[in-house]
């Protein structure tokens, strides 16, 4: 099969550069040498095409990358950073494989390709952004909302199958912490165990009634980690817990009943919140909904109205069987490019 698409700035086909991204090891924090790689790739778009590019920091050894070509209307924009373990690239007729594939390696290559095919085209006024940290904590999201370029939409890259996600669920996550008195196993009515005070916590945890939205579907729970304890002979005088809900909406008063669900055996500490988000469709595009959390809700708007597609399936992401189909790839470059032209021309007629 022939199959089009090379990025002459290295000169790489796409799945070509899919491989060489997937090879970079970039486990989160582990950012600093796909950085230094998609640097080198875009200071020498910027050169050809009269760009402006730049290092954002967000902290010691961790930079985003960013291009410009005139004032930006539109910025494509996705993470470098992988979870764990790391898997090295291969390939097959169909599909590339790897750590990254999907999530979202395959996805800055397309990005890549498309900006350059535009650019040749004799189009600007767009950008590319590439962030770290989005596996973690949104660190990379989070800085770049404080330093904004000035464009009006943002297209965020995450597997959809390369349909656009009419929303994304949100994230609210808490670790249950049980606490207790140590004893002599054969003597438990000395002690106090912290383990039955967490089972007992997350059984009511796990008997609350999740909210419902007609778009997004119905709020999971997922009970994540569970450690304690000190030896099988030994009553627990310490054990924890780690919950993590997919949120569908506003979650003040789910916060309420967890907190309060743990008492009194527990004390549920809230770790990390990141809200439902509810996106626009365009015409002529597929759409669907995604049930897992993106940068999106960290860029708080400060880099325009967002969207959110990409090639790839989020059903293998985070998997040993993570691959990207290379028609999904392919078709994603002419997407990413009619989105940055639509928009662009939307922008101009504002």
């Amino acid at each position: 099969m022939s199959w089009p698409r090379r990025l002459t700035i290295l000169p790489m086909h796409v799945f070509e550069l899919t491989r060489r991204l997937i090879d970079i090891e970039s486990i989160t924090p582990n950012e600093r040498e796909i950085g230094n790689f998609l640097a080198t790739c875009l200071e020498g778009l910027a050169r050809r095409f009269d760009g402006s590019f730049e290092r954002m920091s967000v902290e010691p050894e961790r930079d985003n990358v960013f291009v410009q070509f005139g004032q930006p209307e539109v910025v494509l924009s996705t993470h470098m950073d992988t979870v764990p373990p790391f898997i090295p690239s291969r390939e097959d007729d169909t599909h590339v494989w790897g750590r990254g594939a999907c999530d979202t390696k395959g996805i800055i290559a397309a990005m890549m390709t498309a900006a350059e095919e535009l650019l040749e085209s004799g189009h600007n006024g767009f950008g590319l952004l590439f962030v770290v940290g989005e596996e973690r904590n949104s660190a990379g999201a989070l800085a770049a909302a404080r330093d904004s370029r000035g464009s009006k939409f943002l297209v965020n890259g995450e597997p959809t199958e390369n349909k656009l996600a009419l929303g994304s669920k949100g994230a609210l996550r808490y670790e249950i912490v049980a606490r207790g008195r140590m004893a002599h196993s054969a003597y438990p009515e000395l002690g106090d165990s912290a383990i039955e005070r967490l089972l007992n916590a997350l059984e009511r945890i796990r008997g609350i009634k999740l909210p419902v939205d007609e778009i997004l579907g119905a709020s999971t729970l997922n009970i994540g980690t569970i450690s304690g304890g000190r030896a099988p002979n030994v009553i627990a005088d310490e054990a924890r817990a780690e919950i993590f809900v997919r949120v569908v909406g506003e979650v003040r008063e789910l916060r309420q009943q967890i907190e309060a669900a743990a008492q009194p055996d527990a004390e549920a500490q809230e770790v990390l919140f990141i809200p439902a988000v509810r996106l626009n469709s365009i015409a002529g595009f597929e759409t669907t909904v995604v049930a897992y959390t993106t940068d999106i809700p960290a860029f708080e708007g400060n880099w325009g109205q967002p969207f959110l597609i990409g090639p790839g399936s989020i059903h293998v992401a985070h998997t040993a069987e993570e691959r990207i189909p290379k028609s999904q790839l392919i078709e994603s470059i002419g997407l990413y490019k009619q989105l940055v032209e639509r928009l662009s021309a939307q922008a101009q007629a504002a």
